[in-house]
């Protein structure tokens, strides 16, 4: 669901995420259903576009290489029925920067422009409705 996100500080400087990172089998059968269906998978294409040119990467915890099974290689919406998941990513290389309202300035502006792509998801896909695996 979103309300939250994912927040990584290193070395290698800051990133922030949210979506859904992995989906359980339920959940990526109804995500790739709704990006099938021309209605609700161009919203999500356009909602991944508005993302990119904010220069804010759309990416899933893995992807296949070809087609998943049952959709045409050419589908026009390929590269998302790829994703096994869907989060909306930012890193930022480290800097005197990190050290000031500025750095949560940068993870807040990303949550706030990855929601519309979070309630998307919590629209089309949900949570999933299999039972824990413990």
């Amino acid at each position: 669901m979103s309300e939250g996100g994912y927040i990584s500080f290193s070395a290698d400087g800051l990133g922030a995420g949210s979506g859904y990172y992995m989906l359980a089998s339920d959940q990526l059968d109804r995500f790739r259903r709704c990006i099938d269906d021309d209605r609700t998978g161009k919203d999500l294409e356009k909602l991944v576009k508005t993302l990119e040119k904010a220069k804010i990467e759309v990416t899933g915890h893995d992807s296949l290489k070809t087609a998943p099974k049952g959709y045409s290689k050419d589908h026009p919406r390929i590269d998302l029925l790829r994703q096994k998941g869907l989060v909306a990513w930012k890193h930022w290389t480290p800097g005197s920067w990190l050290g000031t309202a500025q750095a949560k300035k940068r993870v807040v502006d990303l949550l706030h422009a990855a929601q519309p792509l979070c309630a998307w998801l919590d629209k089309h896909v949900g949570p999933t409705t299999q039972p824990s695996e413990r």
